[in-house]
């Protein structure tokens, strides 16, 4: 049966996702929020295809990737939690802002579709899944990479 509990620690953890880049928190965040490794599907944004990475090195492509930006801001909201047993589907609407020094902003609006596990320290994510759904002023550095 599903609790409250399990619901509210999901939607806790989808916040403490998107601390990780708006509070530029790369140390105590990832292990608080991802399983190692973890599935990434961001394809509709980068181009690139869904992959499989150790935490650790996602924690450096976060780092690097998150380092040009002057101020992050992603607001998560909508959340559809769907949970079966120690799994979990989380469904929730994004509005992500990125500002580079001297350019404009680059907007990205969507969906997270993201499963969770129940871990001996909580709910993690193992699969973050983010489909665009509109995006302004994407800057060349986010796609010179593939």
């Amino acid at each position: 049966m599903t609790t409250l509990d399990d619901r509210a620690e999901l939607i806790e953890l989808i916040s403490r996702y998107a601390d990780i880049a708006d509070l530029k928190e790369f140390t105590t965040l990832p292990d608080r929020v991802f399983t190692d490794a973890l599935t990434l599907d961001f394809g509709s944004v980068t181009g690139m295809p869904e992959m499989t990475i150790p935490l650790t090195d996602y924690v450096e492509v976060l780092r690097a990737g998150f380092a040009p930006f002057k101020a992050t801001h992603h607001a998560i909201t909508g959340h559809v939690v769907e949970i079966d047993g120690d799994t979990a589907k989380i469904h929730a609407h994004v509005r992500a802002e990125h500002w580079l020094p001297d350019a404009d902003r680059w907007l990205v609006v969507g969906f997270y579709d993201n499963e969770a596990v129940r871990t001996p320290d909580g709910w993690r994510l193992t699969r973050v899944r983010l489909t665009a759904i509109h995006q302004e002023n994407q800057p060349e550095l986010v796609t010179a990479a593939n």
